[in-house]
């Protein structure tokens, strides 16, 4: 299974791992084996040039030709999602199964004229936080109310705390409201049935944690297990059994709370309603 990179540029942190997780999760049955990058680092890593060449993996020129040697794609930009359309347009009209890594999207517009692309052509696409396979969250029954936190701030680092709490939830956001301070923020997320779900972020970094109520009582949750791993094998088996991972609805709640999020952060202690 040959898998093509499609990137912002590619001298980032998900490109140099992914492909020997890859490699490794399938005992080298999938292989990344042609890469493109739109521009060279502008953060003073390798070119894209240098970056293939160290990595043993061939240059394409264009987007086309990584597309049509490839079997999969994955279309990377992890802290430039607003690249993610354009950089998919192509991917999107292939039919080949394509991942479109985290954040899908900047927001909800882009979110579905994405999703509308691909299934126009019947091409599977999906989009995930890695934290979704955290062992931790799993059978964790009905969910009543979630606070958690975690690191950074909510336009890059949120989707690792919205992404658990929408699969933990499973309802329509209704709307949000923010605080915020120097170097943190705080969030509420009131959904359509009446649970509520609060994000802490911390700019100075931090653990993801989240203290949970519900059907089995209440808890605490600290992701330890290898929740990237976890990932990286449902990736891997997306390309050899094509199909959407995580439902489209679910990944546009995600981008929609996102969005209001952040007109959220701009009117602290007002709600937003979430589109």
């Amino acid at each position: 299974m040959k898998i093509a990179f499609i990137d912002y540029y590619l001298d980032e942190w998900h490109a140099n791992n992914y492909p020997a997780w890859l490699k490794q999760a399938t005992n080298g049955e999938t292989e990344v084996s042609i890469a493109y990058g739109m521009i060279d680092s502008p953060i003073g890593g390798r070119t894209n040039e240098q970056w293939c060449r160290e990595m043993g993996i061939p240059q394409a020129a264009t987007i086309e030709e990584a597309v049509a040697a490839a079997d999969g794609i994955i279309v990377l930009s992890p802290d430039n999602c607003e690249m993610h359309e354009q950089l998919s347009q192509i991917p999107l009209r292939s039919g080949k199964p394509t991942y479109i890594d985290k954040t899908f999207a900047p927001d909800l517009a882009t979110a579905r004229r994405i999703f509308a692309l691909a299934e126009e052509n019947g091409t599977p696409c999906w989009s995930t936080s890695a934290l979704r396979y955290a062992e931790e969250y799993l059978r964790q029954g009905r969910v009543d109310s979630i606070a958690s936190w975690g690191p950074y701030g909510f336009e890059t680092y949120a989707i690792h705390q919205l992404e658990p709490i929408m699969m933990l939830i499973q309802a329509r956001p209704e709307k949000v409201m923010a605080l915020k301070g120097a170097d943190w923020y705080q969030m509420a997320v009131s959904f359509a049935d009446g649970r509520a779900a609060t994000i802490t972020g911390y700019d100075k970094g931090g653990d993801f944690v989240m203290n949970i109520t519900g059907e089995n009582g209440q808890k605490t949750i600290a992701p330890r297990s290898d929740y990237f791993q976890a990932f990286i094998a449902r990736l891997a088996e997306f390309f050899h059994r094509p199909e959407d991972v995580v439902p489209h609805e679910e990944t546009l709640r995600i981008m929609a709370a996102r969005e209001a999020g952040i007109r959220a952060l701009e009117t602290p202690g007002q709600w937003v309603p979430v589109g």
